[in-house]
């Protein structure tokens, strides 16, 4: 998985240069950072929540075919509709990459509850050969 600016546990305060705790700065940030985590962890590996995460770590040894992608995508699914209470899921379209053929991108399209924005989040996978 790509990464980008580490990350917390949404909603908990992350230091900042002067050693400062600052909580997510917007909702968007709050919900962003939470998918991440959720996409990123493995069930079990949570002590309180161990059946929290979509694990899917476990399908990206597997070669790129439309069987991952379409257990990818019903895993993102069922983990964002499960744990993040916070949005409503619009679109999750997981698609393998022209020229690249252990790639697949994942875009991630869903709606805060609370504000009826749109919103979306994109990332690609390395899987298998």
């Amino acid at each position: 998985m790509n990464r980008r600016a580490p990350l917390s546990w949404p909603l908990l305060p992350r230091p900042d240069a002067a050693g400062r705790l600052q909580f997510p700065a917007s909702l968007d940030v709050s919900v962003q950072e939470r998918i991440r985590v959720l996409l990123s962890v493995r069930p079990g590996e949570l002590m309180f929540h161990p059946e929290f995460g979509a694990g899917l770590d476990e399908l990206l040894a597997e070669p790129n075919t439309l069987e991952l992608r379409r257990e990818v995508h019903d895993r993102i699914t069922e983990s964002l509709r499960r744990w993040e209470p916070r949005i409503d899921v619009e679109r999750v379209d997981v698609e393998e990459i022209v020229g690249r053929p252990t790639q697949i991108r994942v875009r991630i399209s869903y709606r805060l509850r609370r504000t009826g924005a749109l919103a979306s989040l994109g990332l690609t996978l390395e899987t298998g050969s």
